[in-house]
């Protein structure tokens, strides 16, 4: 069964809003197997096992948190030549902006080289209905690519 696996950093409950929406988006995919990890546990074993990769970061000071800079300082060596193609979509939060921490996400995944299944769910403020099905459908439009 194919395994999507969801890395996260859940500080806010506004980015548990949006984790609990996107798992549940995949989860109406039939046949994929959902595995949540926190960005500070989540290692280079979680993704050399997953067919795609959801990630979920607010954004601190303009730049993604350092958990899930910290996932990614733990995977990359290890994941770059094994995980190249992998599909993979990015949910981020923040009060004001949220550009430098996508920006900071693409850089890095675009080195893994990753291959995003949507462009990023940027949601700012306190997530409305619009924002939680968007993330959602992204979380059911990376299953059903790798489903």
């Amino acid at each position: 069964m194919p395994r999507l696996l969801v890395v996260h950093h859940t500080p806010s409950p506004a980015l548990q809003a949006l984790l609990e929406a996107v798992r549940e988006g995949a989860a109406l995919v039939g046949e994929v197997d959902v595995v949540s990890r926190p960005a500070l546990t989540a290692s280079a074993v979680d993704v050399l096992h997953a067919d795609g990769v959801l990630l979920g970061t607010p954004a601190n000071i303009g730049y993604m948190s350092g958990a899930l800079k910290h996932f990614f300082d733990t995977v990359y060596y290890p994941c770059l030549d094994a995980t190249a193609g992998r599909p993979y979509a990015l949910y981020v939060h923040g009060n004001d902006d949220t550009e430098g921490a996508v920006r900071a996400v693409q850089t890095i995944t675009r080195g893994l080289r990753w291959s995003a299944v949507a462009p990023p769910l940027q949601v700012t403020g306190a997530p409305d209905r619009a924002a939680l099905e968007a993330a959602r459908e992204l979380g059911g439009t990376l299953a059903a690519t790798i489903a």
